[in-house]
């Protein structure tokens, strides 16, 4: 794993930032690498995840850390282009709090230590940004150190046999000697090949 103590968020939240901000309405009923997810949807579980993340950073836990994911999407704030780029900054604030990695927390609803907290954190960014950015057509590249922890806590999780049918889906292989990010996608259980076009 990673050395998550070195790990800043902040890069990787802006760079989500500036994809929530390239969003235009007329694309929130689009389809994602998320089969069950629109953008609208997508947007809405980015909305909770960095919600109930920083919270997880805090240690302050309570509804937003306790629910989990299969409970169904967050419904997309009304004020979602003010509130996101807010609480992404937020979350990569609450974890450059050293006490962040020290102890346990919990995030959807699974106590955890803080350390792989963080780098759950990150690989939600990272893979969530490359579905953002995919269903809407925009340049992405996520941040290295960021897409570092996110491939490796997906390699563990892989290894480990922890998928599933949901979001993190069963591994789609990608060469060896592929992108980094396309292997992380791939882990994800995406297609790393993925368009709009392609969707069913």
């Amino acid at each position: 794993m990673t050395d998550m103590t070195t790990l800043d968020l902040g890069p990787q939240a802006r760079l989500v930032a500036r994809l929530v901000a390239g969003v235009p309405d007329a694309r929130l009923a689009a389809p994602t690498p998320c089969p069950a997810y629109t953008v609208g949807d997508l947007l809405g579980h980015l909305a909770g995840l960095c919600v109930a993340f920083r919270d997880a950073a805090r240690k302050d836990l309570g509804p937003t850390t306790d629910t989990a994911p299969e409970s169904g999407v967050p419904s997309l704030p009304a004020g979602w282009r003010e509130e996101l780029p807010e609480v992404l900054d937020e979350l990569a604030g609450a974890w450059r709090d050293p006490a962040a990695l020290t102890g346990m927390t919990r995030a959807g609803g699974v106590d955890l230590p803080g350390d792989i907290a963080l780098a759950v954190a990150a690989d939600e960014l990272v893979v969530h940004g490359w579905d953002l950015a995919r269903a809407t057509g925009q340049e992405y590249a996520p941040d290295q150190a960021a897409l570092r922890a996110s491939h490796a806590f997906l390699s563990a999780a892989a290894e480990e046999g922890d998928r599933g049918d949901g979001i993190f889906g069963p591994v789609v292989p990608v060469p060896d000697d592929a992108p980094l990010l396309d292997r992380a996608v791939g882990l994800s259980g995406r297609d790393p090949g993925w368009t709009p076009s392609t969707s069913p």
